[in-house]
């Protein structure tokens, strides 16, 4: 497994954010029985005005917000690595035949704001949006009630596996 972290945010945030995303992909890769172990993922951790700026640009939406997500396969099925290896050959990363599963932007002083209100520590909330995003990685949505709520159950379950609970 490859994981590019990059802290732009000038905001240390007292815990290791690589260690905390490798735990969170290989369980939800365990859990989602994903075929493939050797992936790569990138995140981001940056400001208010990096992620607003590519909110507006790649959604269209000119606000600051929590987190994007950018997958790097087109699911036909959410989850569903069927005939992955006879699709698109810029899934696999040409010198590392890793899988490549896409990028994960995080606004750090967004994620501070939410800690604080739902309660629980900013380690917990960072976990929830690394957890959110790889579930879009892997072609999940939440655009219908059923979508939001299948999301959701997943969610908690990998939070619950993990023993990240909102009072941690």
């Amino acid at each position: 497994m490859t994981f590019y972290v990059d802290n732009d945010s000038d905001l240390d945030l007292m815990f290791d954010t690589e260690e905390l995303l490798k735990l969170l992909t290989e369980t939800v890769l365990s859990e989602e029985k994903v075929p493939y172990r050797d992936v790569s993922v990138n995140l981001l951790l940056t400001g208010e005005e990096e992620i607003k700026e590519t909110n507006s640009s790649f959604r269209g939406i000119d606000r600051v917000t929590d987190v994007l997500s950018f997958p790097a396969i087109d699911f036909e099925t959410p989850g569903d690595f069927t005939g992955i290896e006879e699709g698109d050959p810029s899934y696999f990363d040409s010198e590392t035949g890793e899988l490549i599963l896409g990028d994960i932007m995080i606004c750090v002083k967004r994620a501070m704001e939410q800690a604080e209100e739902y309660g629980h520590s900013l380690r917990r909330e960072i976990a929830f949006l690394i957890t959110h995003s790889l579930f879009h990685l892997l072609g999940y949505d939440h655009e219908t009630d059923e979508e939001r709520t299948v999301m959701e159950e997943k969610q908690e379950a990998i939070l619950s596996k993990v023993n990240i609970l909102r009072e941690n």
